[in-house]
């Protein structure tokens, strides 16, 4: 097996191990490692995917118990926990195979252990036998991803205080579950448990939730969430999680200071956000920059000040999304293969799964603001949509944030059913930098949920006709 490689990628999640496939698909001979074993990262073995199982076998629970009585549907729902986890694991496993299978598909080695870089163009694995392996390339791609930031004070077991890993795979429903942090892991993971029966609480430092979504957007949907059973307490932060028997006693106190308080929980889940994983690498003794963050520094071609090492993902700037980080995986190899690779991050759009789902893209209202931009507003109800009516789903708006004077697209914020689905027109009208008078004049079938997005459309012109 040879020990030599044009390409060489450390970190096997979505952004690794598209940039090792895009490479052998461009002719260059590549290696992808993971320390894991398991290839597809966070995102398919611990994060998005399985999460998404969750999601949507608790949200048919939760319709079957609520929502079809009221459509003339009657039933018996049980909750099989194992069942549901069952499934969880299931598919899983079955796209960690096809992973693994892209990657021999593409002639990209695989290669399990723990790498570090030993100077530019040598990469050190400590194989998981616990034997050693050196490898020589051309070219290095950090694509580490990130992990979980720690909430100081509190000590994770993923039993009692869990991350969202430990989240997935709890051996029963809580009575009680206290959620820290009001960003998507939190809310997602929240809308979960509640779902099949637990009392949820979440503790939000800051004074709103989901931050970096629209202002508007954002007001609603907690709205939403506080309607379907969670509770909220924003401007609060946890000091300290004691155990107490089978309780868990959490402190808390405001965020600006002031009198503590506490109260009791079974399951704390500590979802306060992502930090990049770069530590163990041997970045700082080969002197690749990181930033005040930790991040690797690089340039917009995602190069490091290190000839011949790049970095893209979770572990250089912008938002920690696997879609982010394959979009950069493809442009950083395609520049290294001499193309012209790049990413419009104004177009990489942004979803919280939970019921009704959130979607943006572009930019917020507060960022054209700040940018001093001048910008025109469309908005559209769901509970004017026809399609929306027709399958109970009328909660939300479609809103799309157009340039003032050109009519271009800037920025587009769903809250409603499907609005996963309904941004991807937005993204690409950003990417193409269409204006919203494209949008509104394309035909949409009727009845659709995306004819809401057209409306919103048709609405920054003044001219929103249907009801």
């Amino acid at each position: 097996m040879s020990d030599s490689f044009d390409v060489v990628v450390i970190g096997g999640g979505p952004g690794g191990y598209n940039a090792a496939i895009r490479a052998g698909q461009l002719g260059l001979k590549s290696a992808c490692i993971d320390k894991r074993g398991l290839f597809g990262g966070t995102c398919l073995n611990v994060g998005c995917i399985p999460s998404k199982a969750l999601l949507y076998t608790s949200e048919l629970y939760e319709e079957a118990r609520e929502e079809l009585p009221k459509l003339g549907i009657k039933t018996s729902a049980e909750l099989d926990l194992p069942s549901m986890m069952a499934h969880k694991t299931k598919v899983v496993g079955e796209l960690t195979k096809g992973v693994e299978f892209l990657l021999k598909k593409n002639k990209s080695e695989a290669i399990v252990g723990e790498a570090r870089i030993a100077s530019p163009g040598k990469v050190e694995v400590k194989l998981n036998d616990g034997s050693n392996r050196t490898l020589d390339t051309k070219l290095i791609v950090i694509a580490t991803g990130s992990d979980v930031a720690p909430l100081p004070g509190v000590t994770i077991d993923e039993e009692r205080i869990v991350s969202s890993t430990g989240a997935l795979s709890l051996k029963s429903v809580p009575k009680r579950l206290l959620v820290v942090g009001a960003g998507y892991i939190g809310l997602e993971l929240g809308s979960v448990w509640r779902r099949l029966g637990s009392e949820v609480t979440v503790v939000e430092f800051l004074d709103r939730i989901t931050p970096g979504l629209d202002d508007e957007i954002a007001k609603q949907f907690q709205r939403l969430l506080t309607r379907q059973g969670m509770k909220f307490q924003l401007s609060t932060k946890v000091v300290g999680v004691e155990k107490k028997g089978d309780a868990l006693g959490v402190t808390l106190e405001p965020a600006a200071g002031g009198a503590q308080s506490s109260l009791e929980t079974d399951i704390v889940l500590v979802a306060i956000g992502r930090r990049p994983y770069t530590d163990g690498l041997g970045l700082a003794e080969i002197g690749v920059q990181l930033d005040s963050r930790r991040r690797v520094a690089t340039d917009a071609h995602f190069r490091t000040n290190i000839e011949g090492i790049w970095a893209i993902g979770d572990c250089r700037e912008g938002a920690m999304l696997a879609h982010k980080a394959e979009d950069e995986a493809v442009a950083a190899i395609e520049n290294i293969a001499g193309r012209a690779g790049h990413v419009n991050y104004d177009a990489i759009p942004a979803v919280v799964y939970t019921h009704p789902e959130v979607a943006s893209v572009g930019k917020t209202e507060d960022e054209l603001k700040a940018a001093g931009i001048e910008y025109k507003i469309g908005k559209f109800p769901f509970t004017a949509n026809a399609r929306a009516k027709t399958i109970a789903a009328t909660d939300g708006f479609a809103k799309v944030l157009a340039d003032a004077k050109t009519d271009r697209v800037l920025g587009v914020h769903i809250m409603g059913a499907e609005a996963g689905n309904l941004i991807q027109e937005a993204a690409f009208a950003i990417e193409i930098g269409a204006a919203s008078e494209d949008m509104a004049r394309t035909s949409h079938a009727h009845p659709t949920l995306t004819e809401a997005v057209r409306q919103a459309a048709m609405g920054v012109e003044g001219w929103t006709m249907q009801m």
